[in-house]
């Protein structure tokens, strides 16, 4: 069955969005040119042929009379019919070269065009802000790239083509069928017509049944889906036996919906095939009385039957070709709404750059000034323009700028949050009035159970949400964060998260991906800070290790160990650590453990934690409840209190 028969889905804007798909393909409007002759060439090729059949007919009938009023016929007789099959072989094969070029120029568009439109789609995607990707789920956005652009490319490479191809066969055919005889084609009409009526009745019996399997098919993948994932938890409470019960009950009802379905699917077909042959016997038996009569003569009522099928095929078609369009239409939809939805804003004009400490020649008193440099220094600092409100830090170098309309400020990673207040819906507030800071080196530790706000709140440091305005401030080195560029600002922070997402590459590729600039040096000794080395020398291909599956074919140890590296690698002044809680062998969390001691080092550092064993020595901790601060300080005061904290690390109250 075609692939729309689940709910024809129709678009909302059909205008609207044909007009969009012309401006893709409008780059090609020359070949598109060469399609629509070769179409009318194919079309008017088959209309040609059938007619030809009519002299042809009747000069065999003649050839039939001279050799019964002779009795016997010369070569040069036939010269006339063989003149006649000739043409119509040059025809059809005329027609069928037509067919071929329309076919190629067609798949040629829609390659290209699709390519321009997958091109589109994907970096609008890249450039859309978190909360996008939070509002639709991944089953959503692969379908725009799997589903949507396949109906796309059977719209352009076969049902508008076959739409155009019917509508000029069904204009011409029932032209020479009127030319030939117009009580024949009345005849032809009406029975199509009842035929047509027919088949609609059945269409919509079993357009409802395949809607019926389609449901079936989503219970039965999600239910598979969902036990696969959770194997360990079906093992473990022995739900084996009761699994299968469950399954059978939904492969019953898919059994049920499908074989209901492909009942009327598959009756539809013969049902039409024999009105057809139907519909031919009677207008074979009119065309008799007709040609008995002598009203028409044997190579008409020949050609005409000819054109009887040439001309229910086309119909019966188009009203797949239309669906299908329409559906493909609708598709396109949701490709262009991605493509038109707004990119993540970014108004901020702070630029990251590397720097050094020199003394300037243009500085008459020798001092020591923050320069801009444009190689690569190990320094950073942020460019401010003159226009920025910034409160850099007391001790702050003096800066030397070739431009008079900015400043140079040293990144030392000094984060303040004051009063934030944020949601993610409106009137819904998720963090209350936040007040923190991390000066440069610090370790910020954020306990809480989910949905705390501690994801949250570096959610905000990285701008993934932006605050509103008057609901609070956050500064980095005195700058406002809302002023520095999201690019610039991501640049200077590193992330180790829960999950610990890895690429289809290399393992030196997935380490590099930290700092694309990276050296082969440098990327050795962030796997070695990260006590990843030791690992991946031990594998097969070392460093050219094909990860693939996100890392499946590595522990969940290695592949944090590999999420170190590749924080390392960006050596970042701010770090936003996630612990992992998936259960891994002692040794590996012990080499983790001083991974992430190494890599925090000199940064400053804020880590969700999930284990209290690992935020004892954090210079501050920080207690959320429901986006509010409950408790703050460092281990030995929190202790002190026995308040919530206490109660957490003794174990009288879980850690989620």
């Amino acid at each position: 069955m075609p692939r729309n028969v689940k709910g024809m889905a129709k678009p909302k804007n059909a205008r609207q969005t044909i007009g969009r798909l012309i401006k893709y393909i409008g780059k090609y409007r020359g070949l598109l040119v060469i399609v629509f002759f070769a179409v009318l060439v194919s079309a008017g090729a088959q209309i040609a042929g059938d007619y030809i059949l009519k002299p042809a007919i009747n000069n065999l009938v003649g050839l039939a009379e001279i050799f019964k009023a002779k009795g016997s016929l010369s070569p040069s007789d036939f010269i006339p019919f063989l003149r006649l099959i000739l043409l119509m072989v040059v025809v059809y094969a005329f027609g069928a070269f037509a067919s071929w070029v329309n076919a190629r120029l067609m798949l040629h568009i829609s390659s290209r065009t699709l390519y321009r439109i997958r091109t589109d789609l994907f970096s609008e995607l890249e450039t859309l802000p978190l909360r996008y990707f939070d509002g639709h789920t991944h089953g959503e956005l692969m379908s725009l790239f799997t589903n949507d652009i396949d109906t796309l490319r059977d719209m352009m490479s076969q049902s508008i083509p076959q739409l155009f191809s019917s509508i000029v066969s069904v204009v011409g055919v029932f032209t020479m069928m009127m030319v030939l005889s117009p009580l024949l084609t009345l005849v032809v009409i009406v029975t199509m017509f009842l035929s047509m009526m027919i088949a609609g009745m059945i269409g919509k019996k079993s357009a409802m049944a395949f809607r019926d399997q389609q449901k079936a098919i989503g219970q039965v993948n999600g239910y598979v889906e969902e036990l696969v994932s959770g194997q360990k938890v079906v093992k473990v409470f022995n739900h084996e036996g009761k699994s299968v019960e469950e399954f059978n009950a939904l492969n019953d009802g898919l059994c049920e919906a499908g074989t209901r379905a492909n009942t009327f699917a598959n009756i539809l077909m013969p049902i039409m095939g024999n009105l057809s042959h139907v519909q031919y016997a009677i207008v074979a038996i009119f065309g008799s009385v007709r040609v008995i009569s002598g009203h028409l003569d044997l190579g008409s009522i020949a050609s005409f039957l000819q054109y009887t099928r040439s001309f229910s095929r086309p119909i019966t078609m188009m009203s797949q070709q239309i669906n299908g369009i329409l559906n493909a239409l609708a598709g396109a939809e949701r490709i262009f709404a991605v493509i038109d939805e707004k990119g993540e804003e970014d108004s901020g004009s702070v630029k990251l750059v590397n720097a050094s400490e020199t003394v300037p020649s243009a500085s008459p008193d020798g001092v020591r000034h923050l320069v801009q440099s444009f190689a690569y220094t190990g320094e950073w600092a942020w460019r401010v323009p003159k226009s920025v409100e910034v409160h850099p830090a007391a001790d702050s170098m003096p800066s030397y700028a070739d431009d008079p309309d900015c400043s140079l400020l040293k990144l030392r990673g000094d984060v303040v949050f004051k009063d934030v207040s944020f949601s993610y819906v409106p009137e819904k507030e998720v963090l209350h009035g936040i007040n923190l800071h991390a000066q440069p080196g610090e370790k910020i530790a954020l306990v809480g159970s989910t949905g705390s706000g501690k994801t949250t709140i570096t959610n905000l440091l990285t701008r993934f949400y932006d605050i509103e305005d008057g609901k609070g401030s956050i500064t980095y080195d005195g700058i406002p964060l809302k002023d520095i560029s999201k690019d610039d600002l991501r640049k200077s922070l590193g992330m180790v998260l829960q999950d610990t997402h890895l690429f289809t590459g290399t393992i030196r590729d997935n380490i590099k991906y930290g700092n694309l600039e990276a050296s082969e040096a440098q990327i050795l000794a962030a796997a070695k800070l990260a006590n990843a080395d030791s690992f991946i020398r031990h594998l097969e291909k070392g460093y050219d290790t094909v990860i693939t599956g996100d890392g499946g074919n590595l522990s969940q140890g290695q592949r944090q160990l590999l999420a170190i590296a590749r924080a390392a690698v960006a050596d970042p002044p701010v770090l936003i650590l996630d612990e992992a809680t998936s259960s891994i062998d002692t040794r590996t969390e012990a080499l983790i453990e001083k991974g992430m001691d190494r890599l925090m080092e000199g940064r400053t550092v804020f880590v969700i934690a999930h284990r209290l064993s690992t935020v004892r020595n954090a210079n501050e901790i920080i207690v959320l409840e429901k986006g509010n601060i409950i408790e703050r300080g460092n281990h030995a005061e929190l202790l002190e209190k026995k308040g919530r904290y206490y109660q957490l690390y003794t174990g009288g109250i879980e850690l989620d």
